[in-house]
């Protein structure tokens, strides 16, 4: 992709945003049994690509610092990678920001150094496999940075897997469009979501046992993802879903932060609560730490995180590690 194209897609073209990122219809999202690569018992397994072509950018030495944390890697998609919060270079397809919550973590204990793999897209199979970013860019497993002189990780994955986060900010509100309204995303995806999710946490516990294996000694902590559906009765224009389907996608928001906490707790990992964090600040708050359906430029990607997210999200890790 070009540079111009690159700066066409950090623009202020909202729309053009999301036709780039959000699957085209709920049900081929949610009702896809196993992801292509995965296992049916939702065990990540390497993608296909990874045993027959080598990622364009090889991984880098690790560096490692001096302080409390010598060595720290955060592997993640875009809610870790925070696109245009503020400064995103965007030449690799990442997308990864300069204050993103491991940018922060970072900074806040002297020494440390931070390889940042994180990747706006990924799931859990671009940990093990070669990730295919929006501009066709191959990016290496991000476990490849996990090395046994890491000190510390973390991790926030899974909402991309079977294509759920897409399902519930872009299925949905295309549906919504057919059908204002009525509840057709919740007549679509109801027995579906909660098998996803179950695998999303089978995924997220053999994630952090895979990270284990890599590091023993290493400090390992998932990161949930926020609140991004209203508590309240009504949705908004920010968030465009049809009268009968809040409940369902409140229900699928929670249960998808629910099960990196269940899957950090079977692997014995600590966990973030990033949604009780952002309690308050969901995208039809008075005051939102996510954006809603339009890219607010030098500030947030449609649908993703506003610094104010990633500097809350960077104190309570700072505050966990520092007891």
């Amino acid at each position: 992709m070009s540079s111009t194209a690159r700066r066409a897609l950090l623009s202020a073209r909202p729309r053009s945003t999301r036709a780039r990122s959000l699957a085209p219809a709920l049900l081929l999202a949610l009702t896809a049994p196993v992801l292509a690569g995965c296992a049916d018992d939702g065990r990540a397994e390497p993608a296909p690509e990874s045993t027959s072509e080598a990622p364009a950018t090889p991984t880098a030495e690790p560096s490692v610092g001096t302080g409390e944390y010598p060595r720290y890697v955060a592997l993640g998609d875009s809610y870790t990678a925070a696109p245009l919060v503020p400064e995103t270079d965007p030449s690799d397809g990442c997308l990864r920001s300069t204050g993103n919550y491991p940018s922060l973590v970072a900074e806040a204990f002297e020494g440390t150094a931070l390889a940042d793999v994180s990747c706006s897209g990924a799931d859990t199979t671009s940990l093990i496999g070669v990730q295919r970013t929006f501009d066709g860019a191959a990016q290496p497993a991000q476990l490849d940075a996990v090395t046994e002189d890491t000190d510390l990780v973390t991790l926030s994955i899974g909402g991309n897997d079977f294509g759920l986060f897409s399902a519930l900010v872009g299925g949905c509100a295309q549906l919504a469009q057919t059908d204002p309204d009525g509840s057709p995303c919740t007549d679509v995806g109801v027995g579906e979501s909660t098998e996803v999710l179950a695998k999303i946490e089978q995924r997220v516990a053999s994630v952090v046992e895979g990270i284990r294996d890599r590091a023993p000694d290493a400090r390992i902590l998932v990161v949930g993802y926020p609140q991004i559906v209203p508590q309240g009765e009504e949705s908004c224009d920010a968030l465009p879903l049809a009268a009968g389907d809040l409940p369902f996608a409140r229900t699928v928001n929670e249960g998808l932060a629910d099960a990196l906490a269940e899957g950090a707790r079977r692997a014995k990992a600590e966990h973030v609560d990033v949604y009780a964090l952002t309690e308050g600040h969901d995208i039809c708050s008075d005051d939102p730490w996510i954006a809603g359906r339009d890219t607010v430029p030098g500030q947030a990607l449609a649908f993703h995180p506003f610094a104010a997210e990633q500097q809350a999200v960077a104190e309570e890790i700072v505050r966990i590690l520092r007891g």
